[in-house]
């Protein structure tokens, strides 16, 4: 209930509204305008939350009514004129409001198949738990999580005793909330493999899109379990078994005895946190920096590589880089001052950011001659695109000429580098199984395609083979346009073993001479000829 002058109001209010200072019609007899002005109080400090309002310091009371920000009308009730307030109107319209909100916060009851989660129960019931989880987080003074109600205990009712169907009060248990980074309501999150990074649930709000979600997230569980990743909970286990988000061990442990020679005197580019153990940020960020770390490794192949300091302990290497606040993280390189870290705090935010750090200081790819089969398989197999030129036979060219083209892949390589890919070349006719599936076959040299093992397709330069021509090749590929068509025979072709090129001008064949001295060419002159 909001009150202005005594009288009170049933209206539909948004704090943006009372904060903007905007006028208030009273509807009825002398209609009236009332304006907000300083005078009027908001109490509450969640930008989503129940308003708390009134006038100067006499009526303070929570608004219980539905919110809608389209409106700025105000019916004010009167039950009569004047300035006195009657006696059992307001009163009773109190007493519905505060009851209408007492009710709706008892969305879930004992006999639900929904369970209720608070701090108290959550690490037993869910973190500790090898089932699948579906919770939602949600604010018992929230319409839509109102509206979900029926389809989220309908759907918890579907799935029991196959995915456990969870509720969490995160108005009323805020921490909780705040652990999985709920901002707003109703949030549902999936607890599957790795139950401290849960999944934000994308589909439908209806009971089937629900049932229907956490089907596919058990199959998920379940292909993973199968494939050997660990379906456990504790955060320990999984940084052990190596399944899930990643593992803590692939976060190397700082110290002021092992810093100067792990990070200073490596060739290697570090992002280190310093952070203190009692700090909640910092554990927050635990199990992104642990996730991040493992992803980085593998794709660096550890030329990138995270590190932990716990700043309170060794405070040394904190109080030389000025470590003030927690958590901190500072990237370095050898040779180089350090800098702040000043990307966001996700996995993905770090993953980008190492990457980019990576591809900076990263030799471009080598240029390699397809001389086997293992060479071109595990090119291909390592990248997500490998780049093949078909180069002009070195009669056709000699030395001088292929360097040419050479140098050109050469700078395209060091152009795209960032994007991992692998570079090869072979000379026209030495791989001719490959030249045919890559339809190129005895002619147009020099030739490029850009082949996707794992889809099994590949794209052919139609341009010219200079910077020009390939920038343009590649950048339509990147951006995903270009046409593709599928690999012959759907598999890499067979690749024959060839000797690598010398680096010299190509030689003719030496003819062999033959003597013909001992050969008669006269015996048979005498002979007619027919």
């Amino acid at each position: 209930m909001v009150w202005c002058n005594r009288k009170p109001i049933c209206q539909y209010v948004t704090r943006k509204q009372l904060a903007l200072g905007v006028s208030w019609t009273r509807h009825g007899a002398g209609s009236l305008n009332y304006t907000a002005r300083a005078d009027w109080l908001s109490r509450s400090v969640a930008t989503s939350g129940p308003i708390s309002v009134g006038h100067g310091e006499l009526f303070r009371s929570t608004f219980c009514g539905r919110r809608s920000g389209s409106s700025l009308t105000v019916l004010l009730t009167e039950e009569q004129t004047g300035d006195q307030l009657t006696t059992m109107g307001p009163l009773l319209l109190g007493v519905l409001g505060c009851s209408l909100l007492l009710s709706v916060q008892a969305f879930y009851s004992a006999s639900d198949d929904v369970v209720e989660l608070n701090p108290s129960n959550f690490n037993r019931e869910v973190i500790q738990s090898d089932s699948l989880w579906l919770v939602e987080f949600y604010a018992p003074w929230c319409g839509h999580c109102r509206n979900l109600t029926p389809d989220w205990k309908k759907a918890a009712t579907a799935l029991k005793g196959i995915v456990k169907i969870g509720a969490v009060d995160a108005d009323q248990h805020k921490s909780l909330g705040g652990q999985y980074g709920v901002r707003g309501f109703p949030t549902i999150k999936i607890f599957g493999a790795n139950k401290n990074m849960p999944e934000e649930y994308q589909g439908g709000r209806s009971s089937q899109a629900i049932v229907d979600g956490a089907m596919n997230a058990l199959r998920t569980l379940v292909k993973d379990r199968m494939s050997g990743k660990s379906g456990s909970s504790g955060y320990k286990q999984q940084s052990s078994s190596g399944g899930g988000g990643g593992s803590k061990q692939d976060v190397v442990e700082l110290t002021d005895d092992n810093f100067d020679k792990m990070v200073l005197e490596s060739d290697d580019v570090w992002l280190v946190e310093f952070f203190a153990p009692w700090c909640g940020h910092c554990k927050n960020l635990e199990p992104e920096w642990a996730a991040a770390a493992t992803a980085v490794k593998e794709q660096t192949k550890g030329k990138v590589r995270l590190g932990a300091v716990d700043a309170t302990v060794h405070q040394a290497v904190s109080s030389r880089y000025g470590i003030r606040g927690f958590p901190t993280i500072k990237i370095f390189r050898k040779g180089e001052e350090p800098e702040d870290y000043q990307g966001g705090r996700s996995r993905g935010d770090i993953i980008e950011r190492a990457m980019d750090l990576f591809s900076d200081n990263a030799a471009p790819p080598e240029l390699l001659e397809i001389l086997s089969e293992d060479i071109l398989k595990k090119t291909c197999e390592d990248s997500q695109l490998c780049i093949i030129a078909v180069l002009p036979h070195i009669l056709d060219t000699g030395a001088a000429g292929r360097n040419g083209y050479l140098e050109v892949m050469i700078k395209m390589a060091e152009k795209y580098k960032k994007k991992m890919w692998g570079w090869m070349w072979t000379e026209a006719g030495a791989q001719m199984q490959l030249e045919a599936s890559l339809g190129i076959g005895g002619f147009g040299y020099p030739a490029m395609a850009a082949i996707n093992t794992r889809k099994m397709k590949f794209a052919l330069l139609r341009g010219s083979f200079s910077e020009t021509g390939i920038h343009e090749f590649l950048r339509e590929l990147s951006v995903g346009r270009g046409s593709t068509a599928t690999l012959g025979g759907g598999a890499l072709p067979k690749i024959n073993t060839v000797e690598p090129w010398d680096g010299k001008d190509g030689q003719l064949p030496e003819e062999e001479d033959y003597d013909l001295s001992d050969v008669d060419l006269d015996d048979d002159l005498d002979k007619d000829e027919l």
